[in-house]
């Protein structure tokens, strides 16, 4: 791996760095969740409330939040390792199985009684989405708790030769500044690239990350501060990086594209469009982005072909229904 780890000293071509990606071993730390649905069909009312009866005609459960981040890792030919706290309950063990039989690493993967494993069960009829319940607590893990997770990381860092750290906050309490701070700290000394995707909570926790990805939303509540696009993104990413001090953020904008500002880096305030495709469905399009960007980083891209693969990667996610990933074969085919 030490080879590996010379290559992000200098900027590799932008395919040179996406073939590379088979050589690197990442971390995944953050909120995981399972996600159930229900699909059925509908052909009456309840008698009991002005309510549908959906019919159950099958179900589905897949691993989501940070557990999805870390698939997306896997499809591009990486190895992952993931750390985050669930419940000790019968879906954090489901949970725990499903990220075995991916062939995940889950030493970082702590079963806490008493917590309940996040699950959000949407019950789908022909296609629509009719409803979503969700099962959670976004309390904040105990120190204990967040100095054991943290132990465990750097654990993984000491012994699975990681080339990159990537945080996924849902906001369900696994990333407490302790963490964050202590695990970027130890990252630093072992000149492993840290990748952040936030969100409102802790958006200021990530100092000195080397990549930062927000959404629009996330940016404009973060800071506290209206953001109109693209006129007032200038001022809201210098806000950031005077914050935050990322060498790369990369601010996602949906079907207009993302917003790139990496001044020591030579790239000042760069949009890039989104490509021309069919939006069909956003979902885990921000997971796909990061995954990609993320591991461009730590393969040793610029930031202009960081943002450049990461938004083809999260435009062919959006061109299919459902929460999907995108292969490096894929992705390669499209540079």
């Amino acid at each position: 791996m030490d080879v590996v780890k010379h290559l992000t000293q200098q900027h590799m071509t932008q395919r040179e760095a996406l073939q590379n990606i088979s050589n690197l071993n990442a971390l995944v730390v953050g909120d995981v969740m399972m996600d159930a649905y229900l699909f059925g069909k509908v052909e009456r009312n309840s008698p009991e409330a002005p309510v549908p009866v959906v019919l159950m005609t099958g179900r589905d459960e897949r691993a989501g939040g940070a557990a999805n981040v870390a698939r997306n890792v896997q499809a591009l030919g990486a190895h992952v390792h993931l750390a985050t706290v669930i419940g000790d309950d019968p879906v954090g063990i489901r949970l725990l199985e499903l990220f075995k039989a991916r062939g995940m690493g889950v030493e970082g993967c702590i079963l806490s009684k008493g917590r309940p494993t996040t699950v959000k069960t949407r019950i789908i009829r022909d296609e629509v989405h009719m409803l979503r319940v969700d099962e959670e607590t976004d309390e904040e893990i105990s120190s204990e708790l967040s100095a054991s997770l943290l132990s465990s990381c750097i654990s993984i860092l000491d012994n699975k030769s990681i080339d990159v750290v990537i945080f996924e906050d849902y906001d369900k309490g696994v990333l407490t500044q302790e963490l964050i701070s202590g695990l970027i700290r130890e990252a630093r000394k072992r000149d492993i690239p840290v990748a952040a995707d936030p969100k409102f909570k802790g958006f200021l926790n990530y100092p000195g990350v080397d990549l930062f990805k927000p959404n629009l939303k996330e940016l404009r509540e973060g800071l506290k501060r209206e953001v109109d696009i693209p006129e007032g993104l200038p001022a809201a990413i210098d806000d950031l990086h005077k914050n935050i001090h990322p060498t790369v953020s990369l601010t996602t904008l949906g079907r207009f594209g993302m917003w790139v500002h990496a001044p020591s880096e030579g790239l000042v305030h760069t949009h890039f469009p989104c490509r021309p495709s069919e939006i069909i469905d956003v979902s885990g399009a921000g997971d796909t982005v990061i995954a990609t960007a993320a591991l461009m980083l730590a393969s040793g891209a610029s930031p202009s072909h960081i943002a450049e693969t990461a938004n083809i990667a999260g435009g062919l996610v959006c061109e299919q229904s459902g929460v999907v990933t995108v292969d490096l074969k894929t992705l390669l085919s499209e540079i």
